[in-house]
This record gives C-alpha cells, sequence and structure tokens, in this order.
C-alpha cells in the first residue's frame, strides 16, 4: 500500500503532459480536470489528499480493503482523502473523464457543509454509480465544458467551475447508488497483508522530526477504512498475533535500531516513536525488554 498520494505526487506520475496545477486566485484551492486518456490501467492502492470525481467508460475492477466491484458499464465515481482504493482495467479500452479537487476549492461559497459527511464521499457510503445513457450524455457535456472553461481566460472561471462541479454532485445524488460489491473470498489475507505492509512503511524513523504518525490498531483501522474489530479478527486470524503485538514488536525493533545506531538523545527517539514523554518511552520499552533504553546504550559501550 503507497503512502497517501499528494497532488503533486499525482503531476509527477502522471507526467509534464497534464500541464500545471491549477489553483484558484480567490480561494487557492485547487481543480483540474481531464480525459481518462492519460489514467494508468492501473493505478496503486493508496489515499489521495484530494478529491476525485471519474466518470468512467471502460471496464475494470475497483478494489478497496475488503470488497471490490466489476465496473462493467458507464460509472460515475467519488473518492474522497480517507478511503483508500485501487483501480484495476480489463483493458485498453479506456474513456470518460476526471477532476480532481480540494476541499478549500469547493467550500468558497458552498453550503454543502463537511464533504466527507456528504452521501457521495462519507465512509459507509456508496462512491459508484452506475449511469443510464442518458445521464451518461448530461455528464460528459458537464466534463466537456469544465475542459473548455478551464481553458478559457474568463475571469470568473473558477466560479463557473465550481458550479459545474455542484451541479453534477447534485445530479448524482438524485440517482440510486451501485449494491453490487463483493467481498474478497480471501478478505482476511488481503486485509492482514494490507496492514502489515502499511505498517512497515512508516518506517525508518529518519529524523526525530519524522514522528510515528500510527500507533494504535484504530489509527490503522482508520487509514484501511475498515472497523477495528474487523482489522483485528483478520490480522489474528491470518499471523496468530494480534494488532497491537505487531505494533509494538515494530516499534520495539525501531527503538534499538535508533539506540544502537543513531546519536539521538533518548528524549529524541521517544518523540521521534511517537511518545508524547520520553518517560512514556522509558516504561513502554523495558516492559517489552526488559531493560531501560539508557542501560542498552550503556552495555553497547
Amino acid at each position: 500500500m503507497q503512502s497517501n498520494e499528494s497532488l503533486k505526487g499525482f503531476y509527477d506520475r502522471n507526467g509534464s503532459h497534464l500541464g500545471p496545477p491549477c489553483l484558484d486566485p480567490t480561494s487557492m484551492g485547487h481543480f483540474n480536470v481531464f480525459s481518462r486518456e492519460y489514467c494508468s490501467p492501473l493505478t496503486p492502492y493508496s489515499r489521495r489528499d484530494y478529491y476525485k470525481i471519474s466518470l468512467i467508460i471502460g471496464k475494470g475492477k475497483l478494489h478497496y480493503a475488503d470488497k471490490w466491484i466489476y465496473v462493467d458499464r458507464p460509472a460515475l465515481l467519488f473518492s474522497n482523502p480517507i478511503i483508500p482504493y485501487s483501480w484495476e482495467a480489463e483493458d485498453d479500452d479506456q474513456k470518460g473523464w476526471f477532476c480532481l479537487f480540494t476541499e478549500q476549492f469547493l467550500q468558497n461559497g458552498s453550503r454543502l457543509g463537511n464533504l466527507q459527511d456528504s452521501p457521495l464521499f462519507k465512509i459507509g457510503g456508496t462512491p459508484v454509480f452506475f449511469v443510464e445513457e442518458d445521464q451518461q450524455k448530461i455528464l460528459s457535456e458537464m466534463y466537456t465544458k469544465m475542459m473548455a472553461e478551464i481553458n478559457s481566460d474568463y475571469i470568473h472561471k473558477y466560479d463557473m467551475l465550481r458550479a459545474y462541479l455542484y451541479l453534477m454532485i447534485h445530479e448524482t445524488i438524485r440517482m440510486h447508488p451501485a449494491e453490487s460489491f463483493e467481498p474478497y473470498q480471501n478478505a482476511s489475507q488481503r486485509v492482514a497483508s494490507l496492514f502489515m505492509e502499511l505498517l512497515e512503511r512508516q518506517f525508518p524513523i529518519d529524523s526525530p522530526k519524522a514522528f510515528l504518525k500510527l500507533k494504535t490498531p484504530n489509527d490503522y483501522a482508520q487509514n484501511l477504512s475498515i472497523h477495528v474489530n474487523s482489522l483485528n479478527r483478520s490480522v489474528k486470524e491470518m499471523t496468530g498475533r494480534t494488532t497491537s503485538q505487531h505494533i509494538t514488536a515494530r516499534i520495539i525493533q525501531e527503538a534499538n535500531a535508533l539506540l544502537t545506531h543513531t546519536d539521538w538523545n533518548i528524549a529524541e527517539i521517544a518523540y521521534g516513536l511517537g511518545f508524547e514523554e520520553p518517560a512514556y518511552f522509558t516504561n513502554y520499552f523495558k516492559k517489552q525488554t526488559g531493560i531501560t533504553p539508557n542501560a542498552l546504550r550503556m552495555n553497547l559501550v
């Protein structure tokens, strides 16, 4: 599982042919729109730090942590920064459009409230809507107008783009979401694998300022967009160890490496590993290893 993809990462991954990011000077929010001909046939499983609405015209599979859906007809996909996913195209015949935007861009004058609470983007909601022929025509026209508008020199073009985005969202709210998601037959194996990969991506800690962000089973469950009970059950079933045991073991492994191979003081190591106070780290380390961090260092001399 990749770490969160930033907007810069998106442009770096897709090449300079997409052009520079577009910023609305009135809000400094981001918005851009593209044809799907530039899409990779396989996008990595990760979270993004931007919102994305895609009109998918082409077949493929959309993967989430514990379920997937086969897209075999035109569909509208809503993704947000909280829920990780990946797309696996079935063939090269991929058409349609997509737009990227930040909440700051859309919230400039919006009455929609928090986007992550909206029915299209909220956790536990259904982000896929299969569209009929007449709906596809309306949505295609919206994307075409957005692409023309963003390349125009109209002074209020970002207000126009925002209006098209509102219209697309409201048109979709009136539709019926897809209900044909399938659970993975090996869901526990997939969830456990994603957890272990995400755990390893938190390390190494290469600077005291690059502190550990995910410290508890609930932190990992939120990043995988699954319930913590489901995460705990899957990890225990596949590895024989609890989620907390894996996290603790990896933190102790990293602590040993930092104590052995760096000149960071104990406080710097503690903060880097996500502890609020050095004393908490000392007690945690001694409980797991039977020795204090200072004693370990003295034994190395």
